[in-house]
């Protein structure tokens, strides 16, 4: 039996992600699996830059780790890249993101931020899809193939409140959409956002690869609330 383990948005948060990669190694117990993180992790949080080469550098032996790209992330690297405004990301918590690399966020170098990691962040996938499931950080849209969906609602797209909607047979996993009753689970998709930058509690989904639906279930970590 092999499992894969789903975490959300971190935002900033390397307390949280390394109490997670514990977490995770410990239930794994030496078994073959899948880590997959959802995205957005920078801004808001202390670490942004920590948490990238905290998950640059993360190579378990037993298991494959497949980061998604988030929405925070295609933002970060638009204004890195001069195809943003600087405002629109600090108003999205990006001054915390300069602050992890010693910029003040009025009068940014944004040259600070390394190449390697725009270019890791760049080249993040967008979703991961098995047998039952795709994981995703924002959305997937049900009517469209998975090779034709559109990357502005697999980073941006927030489900309508109440809508349980998966992608024909398979599960959606995803986070984004920040809720502290998280993990949000119905018969066809989860949310996983539980807001940990904010509340210090984060959740991850533990899936059993040969069966069908939601999470077999959760390991929960914790750390300060700011």
């Amino acid at each position: 039996m092999s499992r894969t383990y789903a975490i959300p948005d971190l935002h900033g948060r390397l307390d949280l992600l390394d109490r997670a990669i514990d977490a995770v190694a410990r239930h794994a117990a030496g078994m073959a699996s899948t880590i997959i993180t959802l995205g957005d992790y920078v801004d808001r949080g202390p670490q942004s830059r920590q948490v990238i080469e905290r998950l640059m550098n993360w190579r378990p032996d037993e298991s494959k780790v497949v980061n998604l790209k988030g929405n925070h992330e295609a933002m970060m690297c638009a204004v890195c890249e001069n195809r943003a405004e600087l405002d629109w990301w600090i108003r999205n918590g990006g001054g915390e993101t300069l602050g992890s690399y010693d910029q003040s966020p009025t009068l940014p170098d944004l040259r600070a931020i390394p190449t390697g990691h725009l270019n890791w962040i760049a080249n993040l996938p967008l979703m991961h899809v098995d047998r039952h499931r795709i994981f995703v950080h924002a959305a997937v849209d049900p009517k469209a193939p998975l090779d034709q969906q559109n990357e502005e609602t697999l980073l941006w797209k927030r489900y309508s409140g109440g809508a349980d909607v998966g992608h024909g047979h398979r599960h959606v996993v995803h986070g984004h959409h920040a809720d502290p009753r998280a993990p949000l689970a119905g018969r066809h998709k989860t949310n996983l956002d539980g807001l940990a930058w904010k509340t210090g509690r984060l959740v991850i989904g533990v899936f059993d690869d040969d069966r069908p639906g939601g999470a077999s279930e959760y390991l929960e970590v914790f750390g300060r609330e700011m």
